[in-house]
């Protein structure tokens, strides 16, 4: 039987926070395709492309006013309501882009009335407006669907469903013509305010205070993709390009501090290091240096300080990208720093020295503080097995909760009140299909399961399942489901019937060997 302490009510906000973003990351993340897409044809087809080609460049305005905002809409949509909630979902958000261009219409004409010569207002897009409408509206869907359920006569089902979602589709189209086209134009205006405010103080590498933690404790989508991507892509389509694209994308601080881990680090942690900071700098997969910082929290302010250098480098000299770079690796930056709306090619030596000079920040402020630890961190991993656990543990009981990383799963290891190792992973539950489930379904999780499938089909185990997943589409299928230690909680409230396995290096945990040692003893007869 698994135990597990109560959680706290820190504990508790930090899981609504990180659901929060990543219903966020949801609605963004399939579309990254198509910011990309976008992308692409800036580079190429504007005026200042590389190949200018007027009729061409007239996609650009549309694509990212109407396309892109729709997309995150119906996106969002499905994911609550499925293809119904995803069609209101784009019904509504249509009614917010129609309803912004009307209000900003309306202040220019008033404006010009007042100043022929003064400068108007641009076009909204309506990416927040999207986040806004599409769980509104799929969920108001889903409310009113479950009122006639089961009482509507033999043969007027289609009829009530295709009229019931029109109506309501029209009704949530008015809501985002009117008000939610008011509050979202607000906020733009807010933030952007805020942002030019950052700026024109000089404040701006103060940002990182917030980031980089929020990365490494897994928050940072509600503040990537419900801030800055929207606020960044309204910034890049007025004016070419926006820094904001780089105060979390930026893969130096990662970098640097997985470079201190292998110069100055100790044991599993110091043996790993090397290869999660290739995976993580030109493969984009943040997530591989979040233990490392999590094992020793001191070392977030050397990953603040990193993050702030790189931010006061592209402030100070111009720095910015084109669009977002997904996933945050070196090949996208540079992709969309030499982008000519960015500035070409001087613009991406100044990103370049942005990514070197944080990554050397965080680097020596990293080795300060390994080297002044470093014995007491021999001490410990002289009575432990894994100095990496090890030390995620202390850092889990620092944090008040209990560990994760060495939890077994449940119906088969036990944790311990004090946050000791229970047995090895074990359970009586077939295992057919395991899933490795990550904050996105996309980076961390690819790999994990990549490594898995890999080790599954060299054991020679057939008839065993390994995919990858969002932690929001974990739908219960699902034998076994691994993540990383600090998601177990939300991934085991999505499938509380599975056996959940948590694992700290998504390189090559511990965990794997176990999982298919388990896998391969019940094929061979023993459970």
């Amino acid at each position: 039987m698994t135990t597990a302490s109560t959680p706290t009510t820190a504990g508790r906000a930090r899981v609504g926070v990180q659901r929060f973003g990543t219903f966020l990351s949801g609605m963004i993340m399939p579309n990254i395709p198509a910011l990309i897409a976008w992308g692409i044809v800036t580079m190429f087809f504007i005026e200042v492309g590389f190949t200018p080609v007027p009729a061409l460049a007239t996609i650009v305005g549309p694509f990212i006013h109407y396309l892109l905002p729709l997309l995150i809409a119906y996106t969002g949509g499905s994911i609550v309501y499925g293809v119904r909630g995803g069609v209101v979902a784009s019904i509504g958000t249509f009614g917010a882009i129609a309803g912004s261009d009307y209000l900003v219409a309306q202040f220019n004409e008033q404006l010009l009335a007042a100043d022929p010569n003064a400068s108007t207002l641009g076009e909204v897009h309506m990416f927040i407006g999207a986040m806004i409408m599409a769980p509104l509206c799929a969920y108001s869907m889903r409310w009113l669907d479950s009122l006639w359920e089961g009482k509507i006569k033999a043969g007027f089902e289609m009829l009530v469903n295709m009229f019931s979602a029109g109506i309501w589709g029209f009704v949530m189209m008015i809501v985002g013509f009117y008000p939610i086209a008011w509050l979202v134009n607000s906020i733009m205006d807010i933030l952007s305010t805020a942002v030019n405010w950052l700026v024109s103080m000089n404040l701006l590498p103060l940002t990182s205070i917030v980031i980089e933690p929020a990365k490494v404790f897994f928050l940072n989508n509600a503040i990537n993709h419900g801030v800055l991507t929207p606020l960044g892509l309204q910034q890049a389509a007025d004016e070419g390009s926006s820094i904001l694209f780089l105060l979390e994308a930026n893969p130096g601080p990662g970098v640097g501090l997985l470079l201190a881990f292998t110069f100055f680090g100790i044991g599993a942690a110091r043996a790993s290091a090397p290869g999660a900071a290739l995976i993580q700098f030109v493969g984009g997969i943040h997530e591989v240096y979040f233990p490392y910082a999590l094992m020793k929290p001191m070392l977030i302010l050397a990953l603040i300080a990193g993050g702030a250098t790189g931010v006061t480098t592209n402030m100070l000299f111009g720095g910015s990208l084109a669009a977002p770079a997904a996933p945050g690796s070196i090949i996208a930056v540079t992709g969309q720093a030499i982008n000519p709306a960015a500035g070409g090619v001087p613009n991406l030596m100044v990103v370049w020295l942005s990514v070197l000079l944080s990554a050397a920040v965080t680097f020596l402020v990293s080795a300060v503080i390994l080297r002044a630890s470093r014995k007491r961190d021999l001490a410990a991993m002289a009575s432990t097995d894994d100095a990496f656990g090890a030390a995620i543990t202390q850092t889990e009981a620092a944090k008040g909760k209990g560990s994760s990383v060495l939890e077994g799963m449940r119906g088969g290891a036990a944790t311990q009140a004090g946050g000791e190792a229970g047995p090895s992973v074990a359970t009586t539950h077939e295992i057919k299909s395991i899933v490795f489930a990550c904050d996105a379904g996309m980076g961390s999780s690819a790999m994990g399961a990549s490594v898995l499938r890999n080790k599954i089909k060299q054991a020679g185990i057939e008839g065993v399942t390994v995919v990858n997943k969002a932690i929001a589409n974990l739908d219960g299928s699902a034998d076994l489901v691994i993540t990383q230690n600090q998601l177990t909680e939300r991934a085991r409230q999505r499938t509380p019937d599975a056996v959940h396995v948590s694992v700290d290096n998504f390189m090559n945990s511990p965990r794997y060997d176990e999982v298919v040692d388990l896998v391969r003893g019940q094929h061979d007869g023993g459970a």
